[in-house]
């Protein structure tokens, strides 16, 4: 019997001394690290999208008494010189900009370089209260055919790769624009202006992006776009059929352009911090 639980006693002890050595050989490997994206950085980029705008021209003139128009044609001229335009089209260009994250924070500038393709036309006729049926007609054109921007970037993370930002900063666009007047009476005045102004304007917008692997980001964005008012003014008005100028009846020309623009671009970042988190 002695013999027997000898024999018992060793086999179980030496099964808990295997399963011991099992256990001890057994070990946790420290998770693994993964790279957190960092918004810091250079980056360039592209952009399409559409703009949608507006333009009021406008074509007023002055009463002299040594002048071309009776004092009740002024206000009338004035008031069809005083036209709107509307314009949309397909806008596109090139992008570049320097971002710094801290913490969840983003700072950046950003400029930009695209066809805007801002264009569109009016015009008026109406009779003179004086001098009826005689009429005169104003014509105006306006167009802008590229836009940059340089603004300042603000936003945060709402994930890691997922930046919300709102921007802002001067926009900078050459503004054409053609008036011409004309009418019917003793045999027809015409006078002309013409406007060609870089215009610095402001833009303010805002926009999200996404950040999704090796540099790369999409965003999307809004931005509006007010270029201020350009003005000229002209004393080449010349009636009876071009035969007679009449310098004193002076001309003011103006023009402004408003535009809302929609786009979606994506970027390509250089370089920047990788930081590493489990």
């Amino acid at each position: 019997m002695k013999t027997f639980l000898l024999a018992v006693a060793s086999i179980v002890l030496g099964t808990a001394s295997v399963q011991a050595a099992d256990l001890a050989a057994q070990y946790t490997k420290a998770p693994m690290m993964t790279p957190a994206y960092n918004w810091t950085g250079f980056y360039v980029g592209g952009n399409v999208g559409g703009q949608w705008g507006s333009s009021d021209p406008s074509t007023s003139t002055v009463f002299s008494p040594t002048g071309y128009f009776a004092a009740s044609s002024v206000p009338a001229v004035n008031t069809v010189g005083a036209q709107g335009i509307n314009s949309s089209g397909v806008t596109g260009g090139l992008t570049a900009g320097y971002n710094w994250q801290v913490n969840n924070a983003v700072f950046g500038i950003e400029g930009d370089i695209n066809y805007f393709g801002f264009k569109g036309r009016a015009s008026g006729t109406a009779v003179y209260p004086c001098c009826a049926p005689d009429t005169f007609t104003v014509n105006s054109s306006v167009s802008a055919d590229w836009l940059a921007t340089i603004r300042g970037r603000i936003g945060f993370l709402a994930a890691p790769t997922w930046l919300l930002y709102a921007t802002g900063g001067a926009a900078i666009s050459e503004v054409k624009a053609n008036f011409n007047f004309t009418d019917t009476f003793a045999g027809g005045a015409a006078e002309s202006g013409t406007i060609r102004d870089t215009r610095v304007g402001w833009t303010a917008g805002v926009g999200t992006e996404y950040a999704f692997g090796g540099g790369w980001s999409l965003k999307a964005e809004y931005l509006y776009v007010d270029l201020g008012r350009a003005t000229a003014t002209s004393t080449n008005l010349v009636g009876s059929a071009g035969t007679l100028p009449f310098p004193s009846s002076v001309f003011t020309h103006s023009v402004d352009i408003k535009s809302n623009i929609v786009r979606v671009g994506v970027n390509y970042k250089f370089g920047g911090p990788v930081v590493a988190r489990y």
